[in-house]
């Protein structure tokens, strides 16, 4: 901990020396430098909770977010460095939402917050979410950052094709390792990130230590968590085509924690053992001009191996997508199709771990009601897009869910987020696989250059896993109204 530690404060350092030794100026120097930026970034949600039902608790509620971020940054000559504030809230969360039986549960995500910030039903802090200090070799996709910083894997290149830009944000990037950046603390790392590419490819390498946040208002604390990444990634085709190949190593050094995993609890709590996984992959997105529109497709895999804990690990992973838009009607209406499916563990007793662990994700980006995630999980899906007027984004996804394995559990969370707690949530499968169903709609409207409006809601179906644990009422719904504003916010900075 005392090396992340210290990573971090001598990165602060350095930008104080910097700052101290730049002059003020309204305008660029001979010498590269510009003035100091203030931006600010504000995000105000409206949540509306149903969940399955656990009688007497309260499964339907809502509860207001607010998150307020605040920086300064600046670039000098062949440095740049930046300085940032968070400070999250949550107002109105229930007291009454989490039930004594431990199959059920937290009762959405209302109640995991409370549960996260010592059963306080309105918590709020301030932290310092970012503070780094990069270094340009001549060319800006060439820099080694220091710091504290938020991480995004799949995104190392920014593609020109609007189709597959889209695909990379919305069905690549954040899979494995994203800032969570639908809670409200969200994530950071201390570390070290570095940048080599020449326009078409980007190499990438970042070692660091993650940060709490996530549902505990307290980013601050450093977790006993570590994280490698290593990728290549090349644009090909006139930009029709983008591939990238990745390499990521996890410890997890929490051995005071109960894992989450189908063992039972006995025999997880004598389990005091470092998690170390490595995860290997790849991924593919192309899409190309077909009459009067455009095919594209996208493939993803990984394949994971290590120890979780005194059991060995082999797990994997894969995504097949395809999709059709018309580029020719002025809506461009965008139909999708895919299929996903993890590895499950089949056989509790055995000395083997065949789980897929999704690592340090944002879950919510592939799983819009945000009650499971993409561990011993089988998804098949269709999507629409479209934009019926100027700045208003329409999409709507329907779903169909099994788990992959019904020995194993029904697994919800995007991991680490804080010392006490595991990060990840198991409810037991029962020896059933038919999960869930959903259909969901949102609206994002951009109404300003600095305003946008968002509005989401899904309602889901649970099958035989979930009616099994909650079998009042085993429907679950969720939506929210959200406005963010963003004034002079550095994009390259922040991945909300």
């Amino acid at each position: 901990m005392r090396k992340t530690i210290s990573i971090a404060t001598f990165a602060l350092l350095l930008v104080a020396i910097l700052v101290l030794a730049a002059p003020c100026g309204a305008q660029t120097t001979a010498s590269g430098q510009l003035p100091v930026t203030v931006f600010v970034f504000d995000r105000t949600r409206v949540d509306a909770w149903q969940w399955f039902a656990a009688p007497p608790e309260s499964n339907s509620y809502g509860y207001v977010e607010s998150l307020l971020r605040v920086g300064v940054a600046q670039s000098v000559g062949h440095w740049d460095w930046l300085l940032e504030l968070s400070q999250p809230a949550e107002l109105g969360l229930p007291d009454d939402a989490v039930s004594p039986v431990s199959a059920q549960g937290q009762l959405g995500l209302g109640a995991t917050y409370y549960a996260s910030n010592g059963n306080n039903t309105d918590p709020a802090a301030a932290f310092f979410k970012q503070g780094f200090i990069r270094f340009h070799f001549g060319e800006e996709d060439k820099n080694l950052r220091l710091g504290r910083f938020e991480f995004v894997e799949g995104q190392e290149l920014q593609p020109k094709n609007p189709a597959i830009k889209w695909l990379q944000t919305a069905r690549i990037a954040q899979r494995l390792v994203g800032n969570f950046g639908f809670s409200n603390a969200q994530r950071s790392f201390d570390g070290v990130e570095g940048h080599f590419g020449s326009g078409a490819w980007d190499l990438t390498a970042m070692t660091g230590r993650a940060d709490q946040g996530v549902f505990n208002m307290n980013g601050n604390p450093e977790l006993n968590v570590d994280l490698q990444y290593l990728a290549f990634s090349q644009s090909a085709l006139h930009q029709h085509v983008l591939w990238r190949a990745f390499a990521i190593g996890y410890h997890d050094g929490r051995t005071g924690l109960t894992k989450t995993d189908n063992r039972s609890l006995s025999v997880r709590k004598q389990d005091t053992k470092n998690i170390r996984i490595g995860t290997y992959g790849g991924d593919l997105l192309a899409a190309v001009p077909a009459g009067p529109g455009q095919f594209d497709v996208l493939f993803w895999g990984a394949l994971q191996s290590g120890s979780w804990g005194e059991q060995s690990d082999s797990a994997n992973a894969a995504a097949v997508e395809a999709g059709y838009r018309l580029t020719s009607v002025d809506t461009k209406p965008w139909l999708r199709g895919g299929w996903f499916r993890s590895s499950g563990d089949s056989n509790p007793s055995d000395n083997k771990h065949d789980t897929f662990f999704q690592v340090l994700p944002t879950p919510r980006v592939y799983a819009r009601i945000p009650f499971y995630n993409l561990m011993n999980s089988t998804d098949e899906f269709v999507q629409a897009i479209d934009a019926p007027i100027k700045k208003l984004a329409l999409r709507s996804d329907l779903h169909w869910l099994q788990l992959t394995s019904g020995r194993d559990l029904w697994y919800q969370g995007g991991g680490a987020f804080d010392n006490k707690v595991f990060g990840y949530v198991g409810r037991p499968g029962n020896g059933l696989t038919s999960f869930a169903s959903i259909a969901d709609i949102s609206a994002g409207w951009q109404a300003r250059k600095n305003l946008t409006v968002n509005f989401y809601y899904g309602y889901s179906w649970g099958k035989s896993v979930v009616k099994a644990i909650y079998p009042t009422e085993a429907d679950t719904q969720y939506g929210y109204a959200e406005l963010t504003y963003k004034w002079g916010v550095p994009q390259r900075h922040m991945n909300n």
